[in-house]
């Protein structure tokens, strides 16, 4: 079976520091090198992006190759096909799968049965691509990881990926949320496996008080639409404002419900550097890709 990243645990802490350091000479290159000349990756979405896409499409294009871009109506992911059988089938065409599901069930299944390396573009588990961007935005910004992160909001996808990439770079977590939002168990004892599992509370301001960097998302994800009243009764107190960032930087892996989980001056300040992570999603997907294609 080739191999895949489902989520960024599937590296070893070594590998994560080559793919990295893989994203970052890239990004420094200037020199035209195609690493991946003549290769295809096959994005499969069920679920709408901005960043996945263009940064995806747009990285295979600098790297010399070529991405297809496979819709919900496009394919028979699920439905008219067994998974399977899609996994099978587009491995014989491409040479990397990228898969932007709902249903982490899916994109492990692509996983078990493709012959080409399968990548987690997100599911409503883990979004493992976003972590190798904000790794290296940090990485970037402090010159190494001996940093201290407050996650302010929802334990959802991008906070368990990121919990897990925490542990892997020994960054030292809190984890901010209401009641009932924590992070999975699951996954905390799989980051203390790793070495770092991280603080857990229910306070944002005692969560932000030692931090060097705050971090927050969406608290109604796609999906879950149904649930917005009630979500943004529980998540009150849990905005980030100018006042609980202070001058510390702000991350956001985009894109921002302004007024909701962050404020709009709060994401327009000079604070932000969320639109590194952005950029940085691209050039970490490169890193990933090159590394995909050594093993």
């Amino acid at each position: 079976m080739a191999r895949a990243l489902l989520d960024v645990d599937d590296l070893t802490g070594d590998e994560l520091t080559t793919v990295l350091d893989r994203a970052a000479d890239l990004k420094a290159a200037d020199d035209g090198r195609q690493p991946l000349d003549d290769r295809t990756l096959g994005m499969i979405f069920e679920k709408p992006s901005t960043r996945t896409r263009v940064s995806f499409e747009t990285g295979m294009t600098q790297l010399g190759g070529h991405a297809i871009f496979l819709g919900p109506d496009d394919i028979h992911l699920g439905h008219g096909e067994p998974i399977k059988d899609t996994a099978r089938a587009v491995s014989r065409y491409v040479d990397f799968i990228m898969a932007r599901v709902f249903d982490h069930a899916d994109v492990v299944e692509l996983g078990e049965f493709a012959t080409v390396p399968v990548i987690n573009g997100l599911t409503d588990d883990a979004h493992p691509c976003q972590t190798l961007a904000d790794l290296l935005t940090i990485r970037e910004r402090f010159g190494g990881f001996d940093v201290d992160v407050a996650w302010v909001g929802d334990g959802n996808n991008v906070a368990q990926s990121f919990v897990l990439g925490a542990a892997m770079a020994g960054i030292d977590l809190t984890v901010a949320t209401p009641e009932g939002y924590g992070i999975d168990d699951d996954v905390l004892k799989r980051a203390a496996g790793l070495g770092g599992e991280p603080e857990t509370t229910t306070d944002p301001a005692a969560a932000v008080e030692d931090a060097d960097v705050v971090y927050t998302d969406v608290w109604v994800s796609m999906g879950q639409e149904d649930q917005r009243e009630e979500k943004l009764a529980d998540f009150d107190g849990f905005q980030v404002t100018t006042e609980l960032l202070g001058d510390r930087p702000l991350m956001h892996c985009l894109p921002a419900h302004r007024g909701e989980e962050v404020t709009d001056d709060a994401l327009e300040s000079e604070n932000a550097i969320v639109w590194d992570q952005a950029e940085n999603r691209m050039h970490a997907q490169n890193g990933l890709l090159v590394w995909l294609s050594e093993q």
